[in-house]
């Protein structure tokens, strides 16, 4: 769900330096990290736990974390190229880097889980059929209605609703990119001009909000379009504007600002523990704190702040574990599966969250480089 903080980037590393660039893969690792672990929360039983559920669902704040740095990292190239007066990138270049780097492990990990599951079973699996296979494979499996139940939903694949709004998020950019910067810029570098579109645009993410709490014509999976969570990816876009024109932001000064503001999403005040709140108020606050603090971490990273955080997630396990971050994320359900019934062979919603993240991520680590290893983007 992710883009890469060293390839494919579109000259990322020719702009910024080394220690920035492996921070930014860094904070991918913690990314990949959050969401195995609000996994394991959940397989364990532990969201019903009161606030310390609620702390532990809101680890899904991973989830952000990655939207928030595609935006940043793959609308750079547009704004680097509007600020020094040169041609826009190639949109057909970007389309076939996007595809190469997201879909051969994609592929590999969804056939990979329609075979295993074939062959054991963990519960209802309504996706598991030849046009979920379909749907999954190409990405399609949130533009349906009860998508949760009796839609495409497949066991191991759940957490891929993230990737296929990502994947939209890439359709999309090309156009947002020349709405900001042909039709509002007028071709022209305007960075107050750029940012007050880049604003407009998030409202768009509260607005649909709206729309899905309080009509019926679209489908439930609709919750779950690019439209609710596009705010998040303008936070990374928001960032790449204010690297251009030279902002910076310390992470002494953020850090503690994305701390508070997840304690406090991890009160009711953002809802129950579940990816998208039944309740219209609820829902708009998850997603707007998510969209502050997922920007707040990493904006130190991309605007300049060399200090103790960008250094901290610079160093070598951090950055060696952010290489293989996409496939962690891809993998850990299906092996923290196997891992629940197979090695600890506990009933599921039982059971130490913290022994099962451990375990998961030990039998994850190998299965991930491996995938990693044979169908990464070669320079």
């Amino acid at each position: 769900m992710i883009a890469s903080s060293q390839v494919d980037q579109g000259g990322l590393e020719a702009v910024s330096g080394v220690d920035r660039v492996a921070s930014l893969t860094g904070v991918r690792a913690v990314a990949a990290l959050l969401v195995l672990g609000t996994h394991a929360a959940y397989t364990t039983g532990k969201y019903t736990h009161g606030f310390v559920g609620l702390v532990y669902s809101r680890l899904e704040i991973g989830v952000p974390i990655f939207f928030v740095l595609s935006g940043y990292l793959l609308f750079g190239p547009w704004v680097r190229a509007a600020a020094a007066g040169q041609t826009a990138p190639s949109v057909r270049r970007y389309a076939w880097h996007r595809v190469r780097r997201i879909m051969p492990a994609y592929v590999i990990t969804v056939l990979a889980a329609y075979l295993i599951y074939h062959f054991r079973s963990a519960g209802p699996n309504p996706g598991h059929t030849w046009i979920g296979l379909l749907r999954n494979l190409t990405l399609t499996q949130i533009y349906t209605d009860n998508y949760m139940f009796n839609g495409y939903l497949h066991q191991g694949l759940t957490q891929m609703w993230s990737l296929a709004v990502e994947v939209a998020f890439y359709v999309a950019l090309p156009f947002l990119a020349w709405l900001l910067l042909v039709v509002v810029c007028r071709r022209r570098w305007r960075p107050g001009l750029l940012l007050t579109g880049l604003a407009v645009l998030a409202l768009l993410s509260p607005a649909w909000m709206v729309l899905v709490h309080t009509t019926d014509f679209l489908p439930s999976g609709a919750r779950l379009w690019l439209p609710g969570y596009l705010a998040w990816f303008i936070g990374g876009m928001l960032l790449t504007v204010l690297q251009a024109i030279g902002v910076r932001v310390f992470g002494f000064i953020a850090l503690p600002l994305a701390v508070v503001c997840f304690l406090i999403v991890s009160t009711p005040i953002a809802g129950e523990p579940t990816t998208s709140p039944t309740g219209i108020a609820e829902a708009l606050v998850k997603t707007v704190f998510y969209a502050v603090i997922a920007t707040l971490i990493v904006a130190p990273l991309a605007l300049g702040n060399c200090g103790w955080y960008a250094r901290a997630l610079a160093t070598r396990p951090l950055v060696w574990l952010g290489e293989i971050s996409y496939e962690i994320f891809l993998v850990h359900l299906v092996v923290m599966e196997i891992a629940m019934v197979e090695v600890l062979r506990w009933p599921v919603y039982t059971g130490s969250a913290p022994a099962l993240f451990v375990v998961t991520l030990i039998m994850t680590i190998p299965v991930a480089w491996l995938l990693h290893r044979f169908t990464r983007v070669r320079s």
